[in-house]
Formats: C-alpha cells, sequence, structure tokens
C-alpha cells in the first residue's frame, strides 16, 4: 500500500514516556515489539503491523498516545481541520521523517498530522 492510499488514516501512534529503555524492556518483553533508537530522547518500535515511537523529550501527559495520521497534503489538511473545528496546537514542522502538526479536536483531544515531505 503506498503512503497514498493512507491519507487520512491512523498511521502512527507515540507515547510520552519517562524512561526509554523501560519502556523497551517492558513492551519488548509483554508485546514482542521491536525497536530502533532515533538519538537519547526517541526510539520507534514496531509490532509488526503498526509502527509507533517512544519520546523522552515530551513530558508524560494524562489521556493517552498521540495518535498520528498520515496526509498527503499536510497544508490542505491542517486548513480541513482548522475549517472543522480543530484547533492547530503546534504549526507545521519539521522532524527526522518529515513534517507534522499538531492539533486539538473539539473535546480537547490531542492528535497530530505527519507527511513525508
Amino acid at each position: 500500500m503506498t503512503m497514498e492510499n493512507q491519507d487520512r488514516t491512523i498511521n502512527y501512534i507515540e507515547f510520552s514516556v519517562s524512561d526509554i529503555a523501560r519502556s523497551k524492556k517492558f513492551y519488548g518483553a509483554a508485546f514482542g515489539w521491536t525497536f530502533s533508537d532515533y538519538g537519547p530522547t526517541y526510539c520507534e518500535f514496531t509490532d509488526g503491523h503498526m509502527k509507533g515511537g517512544f519520546d523522552s523529550a515530551t513530558p508524560v501527559r494524562s489521556g493517552g498516545p498521540l495518535i498520528v495520521l498520515y496526509g498527503a497534503d499536510l497544508e490542505a489538511t491542517q486548513r480541513k481541520v482548522e475549517a472543522s473545528g480543530g484547533k492547530v496546537v503546534k504549526p507545521i514542522f519539521d522532524f527526522p521523517g518529515g513534517q507534522r502538526f499538531h492539533f486539538t479536536d473539539p473535546d480537547g483531544y490531542e492528535l497530530a498530522v505527519w507527511s513525508e515531505t
């Protein structure tokens, strides 16, 4: 499946954690996840089907992990989010995988949308 076929679908889940090594040990032992480190504050995991990340640079927050959707056209998706009542809380920024932005939905849940470009 190409990335364009994944437009506006859940693509990645990101957990804010206080201790990456502890999280790797737990999820590796409990669920068999495997890991790729991207510096001292970020680690990507996979369960063999979906990928996600552990981020120790962001404070642990209640409310669960950060759900990350894919957007083929990031600017257009941001406009749709805003027009639909979402609030952008982190404008488009670069990160090692491309670019993304964060928004809150009408109930206050924070999500993100990323694109390769």
